[in-house]
């Protein structure tokens, strides 16, 4: 018999929760945002954790938001959700509530992975990867349209992939006979190419290079970090979980350059900007990590970084 407890039935096992709850520890009454809500293991343990903290779940997942609707049921008024990228909605709720904190775990969640229909997995029998069913753009649409020229710099920028140009050559080739269909094809063109070995799969960075094209999901953390810059929520603390280098490197840069005090150019002689640019602090010096009793749990927690960063409270003039 199946429990009817959805604490108990969660298909995702959130990353680096305890990470999570030491970033947010300070946190005491307003509004959280939940910028990839997901099924709600991060917040569901955040507001446990904050009885007096309010929560905006945003996610572009219609089953997702769902099943976190039922999760979160217990924490009755305190909850609000929202279907949409959370680029569009988050400039608006930053104006609107007063924002304590604001989480982001930029990661596929494990059942859009394992869901052959969704198209993520590599035995699908689909090639789609929608975050967003009813998104515009499909892996589909990638793998079918795409020039050789923007398949190579997709799967080179993206992917990091050193073969970008032979792996886009054979994806041309395979498709002038018929139409790829399946991700499971697809997957297998990779296996032909990509070098074997250790314990990923070789189709796994052409996959991340598509995945990311077909949500957009560098353009989103851009424009959250954006939003974020024009709005500095004050004392708004803001936790981000990357997943790959490139996501890393604009949530590490991004917090580098809110983190400055000076911003005269590197090369100037000496300060003429008189200091006290800094937005905030940032409260991780090196990324936090997955502990081995999470690897052993979740191996998919391999590659998750967590960086978190306070933005400062207004000064009063006066």
């Amino acid at each position: 018999m199946h429990s009817t407890n959805p604490e108990q039935n969660a298909p995702h096992i959130p990353v680096l929760l305890p990470q999570v709850l030491s970033c947010f520890h300070g946190l005491e009454e307003g509004v959280l945002i939940d910028c990839t809500l997901g099924y709600a293991g991060h917040s569901a343990a955040l507001l446990r954790e904050h009885p007096d903290l309010r929560l905006v779940g945003i996610d572009r997942d219609p089953e997702a938001l769902e099943f976190s609707a039922r999760r979160l049921e217990p924490f009755g008024d305190r909850v609000r959700l929202l279907r949409g990228s959370f680029s569009r909605l988050l400039p608006g709720l930053l104006a609107e509530e007063p924002v304590a904190g604001v989480l982001a775990d930029f990661g596929v969640s494990s059942l859009q992975l394992d869901e052959e229909r969704r198209g993520f997995s590599f035995e699908s029998d689909r090639l789609d990867m929608r975050m967003d069913p009813e998104g515009g753009l499909s892996a589909y649409d990638v793998v079918n349209e795409y020039s050789l020229e923007r398949l190579e710099y997709l799967f080179r920028e993206y992917g990091e992939i050193r073969q970008a140009r032979r792996l886009a050559q054979a994806i041309v080739s395979r498709r002038s006979r018929a139409p790829i269909q399946s991700a499971k094809a697809l997957a297998g063109i990779a296996q032909d190419i990509l070098p074997k070995g250790g314990k990923i799969h070789p189709a796994t960075l052409m996959f991340q290079a598509i995945r990311i094209e077909v949500n957009d999901e560098l353009g989103e953390i851009q424009r959250l970090l954006d939003a974020l810059e024009r709005a500095r929520p004050p004392g708004a603390i803001v936790g981000l979980i990357t997943f790959h280098s490139l996501e890393d490197r604009l949530v590490k840069n991004r917090f580098r350059a809110w983190s400055r005090d000076c911003i005269c150019p590197p090369e100037a002689m000496r300060c003429t900007c008189g200091g006290g640019h800094a937005l905030g602090e940032s409260l991780t010096r090196k990324p936090l990590s997955a502990d081995q009793e999470e690897l052993r749990a979740n191996p998919r927690s391999r590659s998750a970084k967590l960086r978190c960063f306070r933005f400062r409270e207004r000064r009063n003039h006066g």
